[in-house]
């Protein structure tokens, strides 16, 4: 066994596993799995830049993650940052804060590596189950940008595109600097139309209905799940593997993109920095569904942090 840590730096939460892996059995122990919302993506869309405040939030972060890393006694830290710090023009900015903080610089990876990393970690359990038939196709829907990843047991194609829960809240549900609450039908259609010409350049490259399972990962897939099921709180064990068919993914998106902040607020499952994104994340995962003809969606808490792991070990 190797102590590990994996940190996923996303644009709207960082994340963090310290897992035990032992790459000759395939087993990968956890150890402690923690997600904060910083939302360092916040106005990069628009700016181009990294905001000092959401930084200061995601340095807060790394400082409480670095104690956790030292009382478990990891022995190997890979960090690894995603679409907002690809994007910014600051993001040297972002590099030295982390080194400061945590003494490892972020790789700030293509997307196409962070397809592999969440292919990996998504399908590892998978690959034996006989109730679930190959090719798997897995959609990671994080706050900036989608990853696809079709494959077997290894990768065969795969494709990042910039549609993900914050840039579509950013872009097609702000009016004067607050998220609209509902919002309007026309803002709706913008929003459907801009997830629609993301995959088509994702089919471009990747041969998404050829798939036979589709395998969702992140905040805006699990949430989803958690509503499905009804749970009185986020539950990790109730969510990992659970299933959610399409026309229960429809009605959630419905209710989601219908009510105010305050209703979905009070669903006792949803993490507060979901409120205001949790409804553009549940519509690119439905529109992913339709185009494929998927009928339901297995979804995973294991994902690009667990092949992140894998990959230090």
């Amino acid at each position: 066994m190797t102590r590990v840590a994996a940190i996923d730096c996303g644009t709207n939460s960082i994340r963090l596993l310290v897992a035990d892996v032992a790459p000759a059995t395939g087993e990968l122990t956890e150890l402690d799995r923690r997600m904060t919302i910083v939302r360092l993506g916040q106005g990069v869309d628009r700016t181009g830049r990294l905001a000092p405040e959401a930084l200061e939030r995601t340095f807060t972060a790394c400082r409480e993650y670095a104690e956790i890393i030292k009382e478990h006694g990891a022995e190997h830290l890979r960090f690894v940052a995603t679409s907002a710090s690809r994007d910014a023009e600051n993001r040297d900015e972002f590099v030295r804060g982390v080194v400061d903080i945590l003494g490892v610089e972020p790789e700030v990876i293509t997307g196409d590596q962070e397809a592999e990393f969440s292919f990996t970690g998504a399908t590892k359990e998978l690959t034996g189950r006989t109730d679930l038939r190959h090719p798997f196709l897995v959609v990671d829907i994080g706050g900036g940008s989608t990853e696809f990843v079709v494959g077997d047991d290894h990768v065969r194609a795969a494709r990042s595109v910039d549609v993900g829960c914050v840039r579509m809240t950013e872009r097609h549900l702000v009016r004067d600097g607050a998220v609209t609450d509902p919002p309007a039908e026309e803002q709706i259609a913008a929003m459907r139309a801009d997830i629609e010409a993301a995959l088509d350049r994702a089919e471009e490259t990747v041969p998404l209905r050829e798939a036979h399972t589709l395998v969702g990962l992140a905040g805006s897939v699990t949430t989803v799940s958690a509503i499905a099921q009804d749970l009185p709180e986020y539950d990790s064990g109730a969510i990992h593997h659970s299933r959610v068919s399409r026309d229960r993914v429809r009605e959630i998106t419905e209710w989601l993109l219908r009510s105010t902040h305050a209703e979905r607020a009070a669903v006792p499952s949803m993490h507060p920095g979901r409120v205001d994104v949790i409804g553009a994340g549940a519509l690119v995962l439905l529109a992913i569904m339709e185009r494929i003809g998927a009928e339901e969606v297995v979804v995973s808490e294991h994902d690009i942090l667990d092949g992140i792991a894998w990959s230090v070990a």
